[in-house]
């Protein structure tokens, strides 16, 4: 197949009239002019990576803003979040993850990290199948055509100590033992789907200790020596003094102590860092894992984005929570955030790219692409074709030279800019329509209706 773009955002900046040859869902030659194209578009760019997601919690989002009378947090939300689970069955789990899966497409995500943690029976006993949740994310991410990094999630305790599951997390529960021989069955079943891999995530150093932590990652890098790594980390600041007195190390630093970090580890949130964990974390060259939307709607905090992209450090956006399902929004709140804490504007723009919205699309984009250990993230011959077409008719209401096109894209929008969407070299949404999206949000619409929290 052969694409012509009238301008197009390559790995190296923009360029005008070029022509993508694409083979097997690779690029195999980019030349200048119309080659014989098959497709004549306008603007392209490349396709976001959404490195976090639980997809289950796309049905919740609604059932937690009632408020508890000025106390509500982070934690209240969590139990209400674990009564939610209690109704949710395989089947359940698929036809949520079809819907999120291809609204995150028709935004422009074309990869996604699930952070798999629903893994058994509602009585909290292991399905016949042990993998049985995960082939049901499998089967969404198939239908949708969205690529897919499965994150099983090694869950043991519910708090330092460590302290014994509470009755809300008894489905995320494994041993040690057995979450390996998940893992394992999970990579085996990525083999029948098209553009999927897998690695863990164990849940959060609450939930975890160093043994089955150690034991959790030696079996995934003996499988995968390059398979992402995701944690929660820093997300509250109550995690951060649980921490302190267990350990007594702050989390990041614990584990910059007990691990060798790496650009296969994200670490979702890290909300809550200082100085030093900031600069090794940096250094180290893992992810931050950043989800603005849904940190504010926690009220988690504001990540030091400003100070951490100054120190080179690679990061990727999430929805997370799926609060909202835009990657526009979360790099628009991301830059927003700082500007409200160092009122200042302009923040996240570099020496080298003054453009705020192309420098945080950019660097998001290769950072989800790192930490989802895949082939995407930029548009240069041998990366795989992972590419939103910009609709021409909503770009000219808005300045939309190469200069401030991605600044209006990020910032002036106010409607869905992506007219079409390809992922590994497959039209998976064409004029903004996803050819199952009318099934999809039907059967999405009827769950819906029998779900209470």
């Amino acid at each position: 197949m052969k694409l012509y773009a009238q301008r197009i955002l390559l790995a190296d900046g923009w360029h005008k009239n070029q022509t993508l040859t694409i083979d097997n869902g690779i690029i195999s030659e980019i030349e200048s002019g119309n080659v014989n194209a098959d497709v004549d578009v306008g603007t392209v760019i490349p396709g976001m990576v959404n490195c976090h997601s639980h997809a289950f919690q796309r049905a919740f989002a609604g059932f937690s803003e009632q408020g508890s009378e000025g106390q509500d947090s982070f934690w209240t939300w969590r139990t209400i979040m674990y009564k939610f689970l209690r109704q949710l069955t395989v089947e359940h789990a698929q036809i949520i993850a079809t819907q999120l899966y291809i609204e995150m497409l028709k935004m422009g995500y074309t990869r996604v990290a699930e952070f798999h943690y629903l893994h058994h029976a509602l009585d909290g006993n292991n399905h016949d199948d042990l993998s049985a949740m995960a082939k049901a994310i499998f089967e969404a991410g198939d239908t949708s055509g969205i690529g897919l990094t499965l994150l099983p999630v090694l869950y043991r305790f519910s708090g330092f100590g460590p302290l014994p599951a509470t009755e809300g997390q008894k489905r995320f529960i494994n041993t040690t033992e057995q979450f390996n021989q998940l893992v394992t069955e999970c990579v085996q079943l990525s083999q029948n789907y098209r553009n999927t891999n897998v690695g863990i995530a164990p849940h959060s150093l609450r939930a975890v200790d160093l043994p089955s932590l150690n034991s959790a990652v030696n079996h995934i890098r003996g499988i995968d020596e390059c398979a992402p790594i995701h944690i929660h980390i820093a997300e509250q600041q109550k995690e951060v003094d649980d921490c302190l007195a267990h350990y007594g190390k702050r989390p990041v630093q614990w584990l910059l102590d007990n691990f060798t970090l790496d650009p296969h580890w994200c670490l979702i949130h890290a909300t809550h860092i200082n100085e030093a964990e900031r600069q090794g974390l940096a250094q180290s060259g893992a992810i931050a894992g950043i989800c603005p939307t849904t940190e504010a709607n926690l009220g988690d905090g504001v990540f030091p984005t400003a100070e951490y992209l100054a120190e080179k450090g690679n990061f990727a956006i999430g929805s997370d929570s799926h609060i909202s399902v835009d990657p526009i929004e979360e790099l628009r709140w991301l830059e927003y955030a700082q500007r409200l804490t160092k009122q200042q504007r302009a923040v996240l723009a570099d020496t080298n790219t003054l453009s705020v919205g192309k420098n945080l699309w950019q660097r998001a984009a290769r950072g989800g692409a790192l930490s989802t250990h895949s082939n995407t993230g930029e548009l240069a011959i041998g990366k795989q074709a992972d590419l939103l077409v910009l609709d021409e008719d909503k770009l000219k209401l808005f300045a939309h030279s190469e200069q401030h096109l991605l600044d209006s894209v990020v910032f002036a929008s106010q409607s869905n800019l992506v007219a079409d969407v390809m992922v590994n070299g497959q039209w998976v949404v064409q004029a903004g329509k996803h050819v199952h999206e009318n099934q999809s949000a039907e059967q999405f619409s009827e769950l819906l209706s029998q779900l209470s929290a």
